[in-house]
């Protein structure tokens, strides 16, 4: 799979979603970044597609010609209060972990969170995700808490940290 093309960033389409399903259920085999336990089935992935209309971007990481990460904006909450703040996904194929693709891939989808009126983005990260951490604290994002005992993974209880960056403190966001 490796090339050594350049990674570039670009807005999904539906014919990268096997790619997203196949790298999103490698996070759940390696029981690192999600509290999921089963394979995202095609259903699965079809609906979460139909949830990401504007301004909910979805972007893929490309080397070559090949998916190699993804990111997302996710609903936050129904709530109008909170219609400006986006929850954050990111995802990269085992081979590319480490390599910049998810800072790559975070600082766009900040870039078009902004454009797309979000003032905050949120994101919950197993706690003992020690890369995953760091890499969001790179792109600016801080730890506001833990929730102890948060999820099951594998029959014992995990805690999920939550983080948090501003993007604009601009009253008026999104309503």
């Amino acid at each position: 799979m490796l090339t050594g093309d350049p990674v570039t960033v670009r807005r999904a389409t539906r014919d990268d979603l096997a790619a997203i399903r196949r790298i999103y259920n490698q996070g759940v085999e390696d029981r690192a970044a999600t509290l999921e336990s089963d394979p995202r089935t095609l259903d699965e992935n079809e609906q979460w597609w139909s949830q990401h209309a504007a301004p909910y971007a979805v972007l893929v990481a490309v080397e070559g010609k090949n998916v190699v990460g993804w990111a997302s904006l996710n609903p936050f909450s129904a709530r109008c209060a909170h219609a400006a703040i986006a929850d954050v996904s990111v995802y990269v194929e085992r081979e590319f972990r480490g390599k910049g693709v998810g800072f790559g891939l975070l600082c766009e989808l900040a870039r078009q969170a902004k454009h797309g009126g979000f003032r905050k983005l949120v994101l919950h990260a197993l706690n003992g995700n020690e890369h995953g951490k760091r890499l969001y604290r790179k792109v600016g994002f801080r730890e506001v808490g833990v929730f102890r005992e948060h999820g099951e993974i594998d029959g014992r209880y995990v805690d999920v940290v939550a983080m948090e960056r501003i993007l604009s403190r601009e009253p008026g966001a999104r309503r």
